[in-house]
């Protein structure tokens, strides 16, 4: 059954994700906003209440999403992420889980096969936009990634990181 749904609610967001409006003139469009929510609570493993998925995002069987979080246009999630309640993920960002096995150096990289860790972010987080978060990371509550950040190590809770890689530009009081 669990699969059916999310076929289902692939098919809806599919079909009709492309061409809802998401944005205008700070105006949110209310239906269409309620239909990408209803497509995000037949294919993630958790869908929270209020939350606001925007267009064309690519994502993986793996996602949770807690109460009054939004994801961005165009947003790319590669396996499992936790995202915790009041996030704002602005378009553009990728979160990459995953990652390819390179020790051996007689087999092609292609042939090694691939390892992840999960995504974490934390209650009350900013990502700024075309930020990209690598495997393993957790971000810490009620911090900020500047936009076009690459966020490798953990960010610490009530922090501001920005940069590549991400570094601490100041804690956020």
């Amino acid at each position: 059954m669990k699969k059916v749904k999310k076929a289902l609610g692939y098919l809806i967001y599919v079909s009709l994700g492309s061409w809802l409006p998401h944005y205008q003139l700070h105006r949110t469009w209310k239906i269409p906003k309620l239909i990408r929510s209803f497509c995000g609570f037949l294919m993630f493993n958790k869908c929270g209440k209020n939350v606001d998925i925007g267009r064309h995002i690519s994502f993986s069987s793996n996602v949770e999403i807690g109460n009054n979080s939004s994801i961005g246009d165009c947003a790319h999630i590669q396996g499992s992420i936790s995202i915790g309640n009041n996030v704002m993920i602005a378009p553009h960002c990728a979160f990459i889980g995953t990652d390819h096995n390179i020790t051996k150096t007689t087999v092609p990289m292609n042939k090694q096969g691939e390892y992840g860790d999960s995504i974490i972010i934390e209650d009350d987080v900013w990502i700024g936009y075309g930020v990209i978060v690598l495997k393993g990371v957790h971000i810490g509550k009620g911090s900020v990634c500047a936009a076009g950040a690459v966020i490798t190590k953990d960010v610490p809770n009530y922090t501001i990181v920005g940069g590549v890689p991400a570094k601490l530009i100041k804690p956020r009081k």
